[in-house]
């Protein structure tokens, strides 16, 4: 099969093409012929070698696919033809990967690979974040960063749905409409407006009761200046680059929380079931439609790469695999 493959150098330039052998599933296992791959930002930072995952080089990054199931080893309820999404340690990168059975999500036939792909990082992340961690419901105020991205587009999806009150900041004219599209009440512009003013002013100085913050760096600062009393901060990541220095002294003079959000197939296993169950049933109402764009194809992995870390791009981001890599039959066939 074709993979790219993180070489012994870190960086995406190093990344290579190459023919690797197509695993064999083990007991709880599944073979997946790999149709989506979509990006993430974890994605670069294991290529980097700055993610808390290294895995051993030289190896196939990729962490969310989409496709259907070719083989399946003992113990699993799923089988060959089955189409099923799902997170992986790494190795989506590729035409086909391993999939571990308690991290399948079974795909409906009335929903699309390119929807599905999109589920199990950053829709099951923005999920767990705002309605499993923070409660959030209708009438609370939520402050979600980088609103036009994979994961806060989905937050802002999962946000409306809850009946919550909106203020998302984005980047630019095209990335604050799309964001005002999708159902966000308040639109900030970080090229023209200072998001903490704006809360301040919106909510009478009282402040966001949730901020969700996949940005870190001065942004985090600055969002401790607009939460509410007894506000949470989640913390998802930080697509700036900068780990910032949270100062106590605001927590303690808000009674404000600072909350990471982790999770894990072993530990959070009932949680995710939950979170996948309501997922899938808000993708057939309607309550969310990812926005996913999966015009890349296999070959494009290393642009698409660079177009993701640019931050030019919105939505999620994900190789066509299956429409473009003109792939063979596949195993023994």
């Amino acid at each position: 099969m074709r993979s790219w493959q993180s070489s012994a150098e870190p960086g995406v330039a190093a990344l290579r093409m190459v023919e690797t052998p197509v695993p064999s599933p083990g007991t709880g296992e599944l073979l997946v012929r790999v149709e989506r791959a979509a990006l993430n930002f974890s994605d670069l930072l294991m290529i980097d070698d700055k993610y808390q995952i290294r895995p051993a080089r030289p190896f196939i990054p990729g962490q969310e696919i989409a496709g259907s199931v070719v083989a399946a080893g003992g113990g699993i309820g799923i089988r060959p033809g089955d189409r099923v999404a799902g997170k992986v340690p790494w190795g989506g990168f590729a035409e086909y990967a391993l999939m571990r059975g308690d991290m399948a999500i079974p795909v409906p036939g009335d929903i699309d690979l390119s929807t599905a792909v999109a589920l199990p990082v950053v829709y099951t992340t923005a999920w767990i974040a705002l309605i499993e961690e923070a409660a959030l419901t209708a009438g609370r105020s939520v402050l979600i960063h980088a609103a036009a991205g994979g994961v806060g587009l989905a937050a802002v999806q999962i946000a409306r749905a809850a009946g919550a009150r909106i203020f998302a900041a984005a980047t630019g004219v095209k990335k604050c409409a799309l964001v005002r599209r999708h159902g966000t009440d308040t639109a900030i512009d970080y090229a023209r407006e200072d998001f903490v003013a704006v809360i301040r002013d919106a909510t009478y100085g009282r402040g966001v009761e949730v901020i969700l913050d996949s940005v870190g760096g001065g942004v985090t600062a600055q969002s401790l200046r607009c939460l509410a009393w007894q506000g949470q901060l989640l913390v998802v990541g930080f697509s700036s680059g900068e780990v910032p220095r949270i100062p106590a002294n605001r927590l303690l003079l808000k009674r404000a929380l600072v909350r990471g959000i982790y999770w894990d197939h072993d530990r959070d296993a009932a949680m995710i079931g939950r979170t996948t169950e309501k997922l899938l049933d808000q993708c057939r109402s309607g309550l969310i439609r990812p926005v996913v764009d999966d015009g890349y194809a296999f070959a494009d992995l290393p642009r698409a790469l660079e177009d993701l870390a640019g931050g030019g791009t919105v939505g999620k981001l994900a190789l066509g695999i299956g429409d473009n890599s003109g792939e063979s039959d596949g195993p023994g066939e």
